[in-house]
């Protein structure tokens, strides 16, 4: 099995962990870390754009000029697409840019993810995260002890108020758990910290 550094609060190094090679030591599938990516943004736009064509634009109902004599090119209407102010020629429609991807590849991904993080030495793992209050200093502390001075996601095993708030405000600092974790999360940011609990609740999940 796979071996992680496990570290205190204070930034000690208190031993190894085994972790399951199914999970965090698998060779990543890079086309299927990018479909899930490509699929996870495309569900995140809203698909509102509109452009009118020329059956929506006002105006344009006399036509401009007589068809002859002028010396110019017919035109029936000022909102044609080739007037400034007509409509646009197949411009955008509202569309949908939803997309599925079956779970078995998405269970696959996020192992892909995960083990992209180990091998790519931006994972680190806490004995425990515990805070006695509400505190962005207590928070940012503890990520100087860690030298997690970069965009850090932090991923917990269950519910904490106290850390999701202490990191709020804390620029580059994303607080998950383990039932809400996505694959661009791990790949967008530089650091991903977990407590052993975390890595054990993935385990139970994934593996």
């Amino acid at each position: 099995m796979a071996k992680l550094d496990l570290y205190t609060m204070k930034g000690d190094r208190k031993g190894e962990i085994e972790v399951s090679d199914e999970i965090f030591a698998l060779e990543p599938n890079q086309d299927l870390l990018h479909r899930a990516v490509v699929i996870q943004l495309g569900n995140k736009r809203q698909g509102t754009h509109k452009a009118k064509d020329r059956s929506e634009v006002r105006g344009g109902g006399r036509k401009p000029y007589r068809q002859k004599g002028t010396g110019r090119a017919r035109q029936g209407s000022i909102r044609s697409p080739l007037k400034i102010g007509g409509g646009v020629t197949f411009g955008p429609l509202p569309r949908s840019y939803r997309k599925t991807m079956p779970k078995k590849m998405r269970r696959q991904a996020l192992k892909s993810a995960l083990s992209a993080c180990v091998q790519g030495e931006k994972m680190l793992v806490l004995d425990e995260l515990q805070l006695q209050e509400i505190k962005t200093k207590a928070m940012a502390e503890l990520l100087n002890n860690l030298k997690l001075d970069k965009s850090t996601l932090v991923i917990l095993d269950s519910k904490n108020k106290v850390v999701e708030l202490s990191a709020r405000n804390i620029p580059g600092v994303t607080v998950e758990y383990v039932n809400t974790i996505n694959v661009y999360d791990l790949l967008k940011h530089d650091k991903v910290l977990m407590t052993e609990a975390s890595i054990r609740k993935l385990e139970e999940v994934y593996a």
